[in-house]
């Protein structure tokens, strides 16, 4: 009798067991596991993580005030120069400690631009692509609209007339003209979902338009969503730096990669002091290659058709 107890417990575990291998992996694991088949985005992940830890981490034993106080006797000192590891610039204030709030600053507004426009952009394209006809209709020539407008041109003009300008400014400025683009990405994903059988059979139980965009469609384009975000904060941390290296991105006292690459302007900067504009050069080259590696895994994870078998 025991015998078979044993037997009819180990043939439920086995049944179980086969039961969950055949069960399709989730689309976390789907990414986590073409992230750790790809050495190169697998060590970007690892590389972000560092630079992460270095920006964000090492900022908070930092002191705005005195990372930015000036002291022109300490000026233009060298690579590892009066314990200063990669030197001073004209102010005499340590590039490595600016590095390291410059770089939490740019990635910050970046992360904060990509939270504003995927929120706009996926909301826009849901409506447009779901309803499509009319309401379509006008919603894209709204978007064509500001798609056609000089982006950077008009950030710059209004970078010098809004006073009291900051970095809150600066985020809704580069978000006014950024939603646009993920509109469009995510209406021509929920064009290709709105007459699918799931979509059907929900009108047909009679679930509202906003239950079954919100909890039927959304939920099918999340891996979607997660490479657009990825890719997005690369492109918004790209604008942000060259706003500041033209001079109309962050305010001046407020360091930023693009303000540390501004040194390169002076071209007795670019021969005899590198230290001043290299390190966050180097810097933003490795944030930018590592979001597009990791960005290029998911894309993979989100379309069966690349994955590695």
């Amino acid at each position: 009798m025991a015998d078979k107890k044993e037997t009819s417990a180990k043939t439920a575990k086995q049944k179980e067991a086969n039961e969950k291998a055949t069960l399709p992996p989730s689309g976390f694991r789907v990414a986590i596991r073409e992230i750790l088949r790809s050495k190169s985005a697998c060590a970007a992940l690892i590389i972000i993580i560092l630079i992460l830890l270095f920006t964000f981490g090492g900022s908070l034993f930092l002191n705005k005030a005195q990372v930015t106080e000036m002291n022109i006797a300490d000026a233009y000192y060298g690579w590892g120069e009066a314990g200063h590891l990669l030197g001073t610039d004209d102010g005499g204030r340590d590039i490595l400690k600016l590095l390291m709030m410059g770089g939490r600053n740019s990635i910050m507004i970046g992360l904060s631009v990509t939270l504003i426009t995927e929120i706009v952009g996926l909301i826009v394209g849901l409506v447009s692509g779901y309803y499509g006809g009319a309401i379509d209709s006008v919603i894209m020539r709204i978007v064509d609209f500001v798609q056609i407008l000089p982006q950077m041109p008009i950030i710059i003009v209004l970078t010098t007339v809004i006073p009291n300008y900051n970095a809150v400014t600066l985020v809704l400025l580069i978000a006014m003209f950024g939603w646009t683009t993920t509109a469009r990405y995510y209406r021509s994903f929920i064009l290709s979902q709105r007459d699918r059988d799931y979509v059907l059979a929900s009108k047909t139980s009679g679930s509202s338009n906003l239950q079954i965009m919100f909890r039927e469609v959304l939920p099918n384009i999340t891996s979607m969503i997660i490479i657009d975000v990825v890719l997005t904060i690369a492109g918004n941390i790209g604008i942000e730096t060259s706003l500041s290296y033209l001079g109309y991105g962050l305010p001046t006292t407020t360091p930023s990669l693009g303000t540390l690459i501004g040194f390169a302007n002076d071209p007795v900067n670019v021969i005899n002091r590198p230290w001043l504009w290299l390190p966050a050069t180097l810097l933003l080259l490795v944030i930018s290659l590592s979001i597009n590696y990791v960005g290029r895994a998911l894309q993979r994870a989100g379309d069966a058709r690349q994955r590695e078998n």
